[in-house]
């Protein structure tokens, strides 16, 4: 009865060490795997993780860039427009009777107001029908520019502006107060018009007046749309052309930091107190606001560029990857004949197309940070990057990896012993 049990124990035990045991792979030879994948085959890796690299370096470099840019666009903001005023001539009820609202001495009333640096009153010229701007008095002659328009403007629109003169200088209250024929001009007019120097007293011909150009200009702080104008005095204008008809008169208030919204609340009292209707001044807007509409726009535009490029890195990597899984059909065979089951392929090619993403998106967040600073300090700006975008970039670039390797890691896995090893 004993041995008969023995027997049957015995028996049993045989039966169970017959079945073999399930393999296993454990993490740290996934790992292992993965890795020797991706070094024995050094610059294959790097022409796979090429496209993740260069989509995680452009995605740092937008948002590092884009950052930076909108920090340099509040700065400038602070120096230039939130020091910019503009006074229009609406001229109320009366607009139809009232052509010009601003007084004759508007630069000086808007002058003694506290904060302000300088003012002036322009408006553009309606030019009668056959009237040019040209180099010599005879009509249709060489050197005609009839496109070119003509802008009235008082001696403070100019020092508002700030052009940067390469020749001469620009008219002040004594021009405007005799009603002189000068004009001064931008750089690429001047060339139009065939003006070289101002030695030889140069004139431009508006109609049958002969300007004399006095100054030329090449840049300006402020309304660039100066730079394709004639500028002749306000009063000269008056004088020839009569007040403005089409477009009405506008002032150019250029104030110190901080004081352009107590000077719009100011400025129609200032200049008009018998009829403050007439006039509506525009402060410049909140720089926060502008800085954010900015920012938001270059983000999502660049954005979209860097999600381009990660798109491009994955195709990139499920591409090679899956040229990968063809070529080493003959070690797929072998290790499922040695055990391996499906899914330990899945995980070891997945893992191999991961590790190529992790180190393609380490390599991009060096290369993308590398870009920002040489960037700003080309441009003298202050780099800003942020730590989340820093630390987020080498997930961005793991997560590539893994979405690239998932067909080909499947098509693998789906590879039969028998057939592999044939091949």
């Amino acid at each position: 009865m004993l041995s008969r049990r023995r027997r049957h124990a015995r028996a049993g035990a045989a039966g169970r060490a017959a079945v073999p045991e399930r393999s296993r792979f454990a993490v740290r030879d996934l790992l292992s795997e993965a890795v020797a994948g991706v070094v024995q085959r050094p610059a294959r890796s790097v022409l796979t993780s090429l496209g993740t690299v260069l989509g995680v370096g452009a995605f740092i470099s937008v948002l590092g860039l884009t950052g930076s840019a909108a920090s340099q666009i509040d700065a400038r903001f602070n120096r230039l427009t939130a020091t910019e005023v503009t006074v229009e001539d609406t001229g109320g009820n009366d607009a139809d009777r009232v052509p010009l609202a601003f007084p004759d001495d508007a630069d000086s009333a808007m002058g003694r107001v506290n904060g302000v640096e300088a003012a002036g009153v322009h408006w553009r010229v309606r030019l009668a029908p056959g009237e040019s701007v040209r180099s010599t008095p005879a009509e249709g002659a060489n050197g005609s520019v009839s496109r070119t328009s003509v802008v009235a403007a008082s001696p403070g629109v100019l020092s508002a502006a700030r052009p940067h003169f390469v020749q001469g200088r620009g008219y002040d209250r004594f021009h405007e107060s005799r009603n002189q024929t000068v004009a001064v001009i931008g750089s690429a007019t001047a060339s139009r018009l065939g003006i070289t120097t101002l030695r030889t007293q140069p004139a431009v011909f508006i109609g049958d007046t002969a300007f004399t150009v006095i100054g030329v200009f090449d840049d300006v702080e402020r309304k660039p749309d100066l730079l394709l104008s004639i500028i002749v005095p306000r009063t000269t204008a008056e004088e020839i052309w009569g007040p403005p008809r089409d477009e009405r008169a506008k002032m150019l208030i250029s104030t110190r930091l901080g004081a352009a919204t107590q000077v719009a609340d100011q400025a129609a009292v200032a200049l008009r107190p018998d009829h403050p209707e007439y006039l509506r001044a525009i402060p410049p807007p909140a720089p926060k606001a502008l800085r954010d509409d900015v920012g938001s726009d270059l983000g999502q535009l660049f954005l979209l560029l860097s999600i381009v490029c990660l798109f491009v890195g994955a195709v990139g990597i499920a591409n090679t990857t899956l040229i990968a899984v063809m070529e080493r059909t003959g070690e797929i065979g072998l290790r499922r004949s040695l055990g391996a089951r499906a899914r330990h392929i899945t995980w070891q090619f997945l893992t191999e197309s991961a590790a190529l993403g992790l180190f393609g998106g380490m390599a991009g967040t060096s290369l993308g940070t590398l870009v920002v600073v040489g960037v700003c300090l080309r441009n003298e700006w202050t780099p800003v990057i942020d730590l989340t975008t820093l630390a987020s970039a080498p997930a961005i670039g793991l997560l590539t990896g893994l979405l690239a390797g998932l067909y080909p890691s499947w098509r693998a896995s789906r590879i039969q012993p028998v057939e592999a090893l044939r091949r």
